[in-house]
C-alpha cells in the first residue's frame, strides 16, 4: 500500500497560495495518472482518491491540524508491511523551484508536519519539501498565505511537474534512488 498526502488549507480563499503547493502537486499527480475524482472521507476529514494500491489524500483540516486526518487515514495500514507514506508540503526555507526529499526528519518548524509527527511519529515518513521561497525578515504566516507572483507561478508550475516525477520515482525506485535523482 502507498499513501501520498498533500498538505494545504481547504477552501477557495486558500487556493493557489504558497501553503497549498502540496494540494497542487497531488492534484497534478492524480491527473497525470488518471486517478478518479477525489471524494470526501468524512471519518478522516480528507479528500481521497484511490487507484490500484495507491491512496492520494488532501486533509480538509487546516494545515496545523493535518496530523489528525493522517492518523485516521493511516491507522488501517499500520500492520506489516508498513505502507510507503509520502507527505508533500511547502517549505519556506527552500527557494521557489527547489524540491527536497527527506526521510524520518523533524518538522523544521512546519506546523502541518509537526502535527503529523505528533500524531503518528516519523518512522518511515518520507517528505517531499517544495520550496516556496520565504524571506527571513518576513513573518512565515504572511508568506505562506500569499499567492505566487506571475514569474514565481511559472516556476511553481514546473516544480509541480517535477514533484509528480519525484513521486513516481519514489514508488518505482525507492527512497534512496529518488533522493539521488531529485535532491
Amino acid at each position: 500500500m502507498i499513501i501520498i498526502i498533500g498538505l494545504g488549507n481547504p477552501g477557495k480563499k486558500f487556493e493557489n497560495t504558497r501553503h497549498n503547493v502540496g494540494f497542487m502537486a497531488i492534484d497534478e499527480f492524480a491527473k497525470k495518472n488518471n486517478f478518479p475524482d477525489f471524494v470526501l472521507n468524512k471519518k478522516a476529514n480528507a479528500l481521497i482518491s484511490e487507484n490500484n494500491k495507491i491512496i492520494l489524500a488532501k486533509p480538509q483540516t487546516f494545515m496545523n491540524e493535518s496530523g489528525k486526518a493522517v492518523r485516521v487515514l493511516t491507522k488501517p495500514y499500520i500492520l506489516n508491511p508498513k505502507p510507503l507514506l509520502v507527505i508533500v508540503h511547502d517549505d519556506i526555507d527552500l527557494k521557489v523551484g527547489k524540491i527536497k526529499i527527506v526521510k524520518e526528519r523533524g518538522s523544521a518548524g512546519h506546523k502541518g508536519v509537526e502535527s503529523i509527527i505528533k500524531n503518528i511519529g516519523n518512522e518511515g515518513l518520507i517528505r517531499i519539501r517544495i520550496g516556496i521561497g520565504g524571506q527571513n525578515d518576513v513573518k512565515a504566516m504572511k508568506v505562506v498565505l500569499k499567492k505566487f507572483s506571475k514569474n514565481e507561478q511559472k516556476i511553481i508550475n514546473g516544480v509541480i511537474f517535477k514533484t509528480t516525477d519525484a513521486i513516481d520515482s519514489l514508488i518505482k525506485n525507492g527512497h534512496e534512488k529518488a533522493t539521488n535523482e531529485f535532491n
